[in-house]
């Protein structure tokens, strides 16, 4: 009778125990849903799914998935990112009316790691939001002060950012063998911390394989290598608005800032006072600017030479995006910049404003 026992309770702790590892589930409950019926789901930026709510406002998904991925679930103008692979059983709970978007999700490790990490994001988040309506508060009252109020709260603002990316680091270091570190390195600005993600790629190589976001990510890094601080700037020869031919080997022995940039990009032309400030300053300490458009036309690029007053050499390949320099050095947005130290190297990437200034400060002395 005992062996009776014994076999029907190990039969049924068998039973209670067994999952199916071919797919994973989620169920999800949603509290306060106000008119959203429908949650849908994502696979990566893929919608792969949708699921009405019930008489509960409980919803479920089942979906395979070999290696751990990424899917998003949106409900109405909210987002919620989960990491799951097969064999997981994930239980979701998220109230809609909680500003703060807090949730709640177990069954998968990744997936509770990135809700803590979203508790860090949300925490200088909201710091980014109080100084947005500082900055909108005092706009409104003194509108004709735009630039000043601008400069008066970017260092607070660079500064939670600064904090912020150092705790995503932090993260992504602690995490680096699981999603959830990956996921936190995407928090981060590209051109502030190149340098860094760079690093973040080598150490995951071979990790995650199969995984698409991933191995986009370390193509992406892979790319930027050769034009990354520490690296020979890449050579090349360009017309000015004369038809002189232009090298780079030609400025070699100064410090050189490569600004790319355009007539018609709004960003550029709001930081050109500051480079004809910093080359003001600094073009007899060893450096020079050399402008690189991104124009289709020679007259509205001459035209805002001039207007701008940029006196420093000018090249164009008149190619808008399709010029062979700026993929050269893998420019996907403008203005972009590079600093080339005198024997040729880069030395620093995407510095405007107060930075450009404090890096040539210390640089040249």
């Amino acid at each position: 009778m005992k062996k009776i026992l014994f076999i029907a309770l190990a039969g049924l702790a068998t039973f209670t125990s067994c999952k199916n590892n071919d797919e994973f589930t989620l169920n999800g409950r949603i509290e306060n849903p106000g008119g959203i019926k429908k949650v849908l789901l994502y696979e990566t930026d893929s919608l792969i799914d949708s699921a009405f709510l019930n008489e509960n406002n409980a919803f479920k998904f089942r979906r395979t998935s070999l290696q751990p991925n990424f899917y998003t679930m949106v409900l109405g103008e909210k987002n919620f990112l989960i990491v799951a692979k097969n064999g997981d059983q994930l239980e979701f709970e998220a109230n809609l009316a909680d500003t703060s978007n807090l949730y709640k999700i177990s069954g998968s490790t990744d997936s509770e790691s990135i809700r803590k990490f979203n508790k860090i994001s949300n925490d200088y988040g909201k710091v980014y939001q109080n100084i947005q309506a500082e900055y909108s508060r005092i706009l409104s009252k003194s509108p004709g002060l735009k630039d000043s109020i601008y400069k008066a709260l970017m260092p607070r603002f660079q500064k939670n950012m600064d904090e912020f990316s150092t705790k995503a680091l932090e993260f992504a270091d602690q995490n680096k063998d699981n999603l959830a570190g990956f996921y936190a390195v995407g928090t981060i600005d590209q051109n502030r911390y190149e340098q860094q993600l760079i690093k973040y790629a080598d150490g995951i190589k071979g990790k995650f394989a199969g995984n698409k976001a991933v191995l986009s990510f370390l193509n992406k890094m892979n790319e930027l290598k050769p034009v990354s601080v520490g690296q020979p700037a890449p050579q090349f020869e360009l017309q000015t608005p004369q038809g002189k031919m232009v090298k780079l080997a030609d400025l070699k022995g100064k410090y050189v800032l490569l600004d790319f940039w355009a007539s018609w990009c709004a960003p550029c032309r709001q930081e050109n006072p500051n480079i004809v400030k910093q080359y003001n300053t600094f073009k007899d300490r060893n450096f020079t600017v050399l402008g690189i458009s991104l124009d289709k036309a020679k007259e509205p690029w001459v035209s805002a030479i001039k207007k701008d007053q940029l006196n420093w050499t000018h090249v164009s390949e008149l190619k808008e995006w399709n010029g062979v320099v700026s993929a050269k050095y893998k420019v996907e947005g403008i203005p972009a910049s590079f600093i080339i130290d005198p024997a040729g190297n880069i030395i620093a990437k995407n510095l405007r404003g107060i930075e450009l200034e404090n890096f040539l400060k210390s640089t040249l002395k």
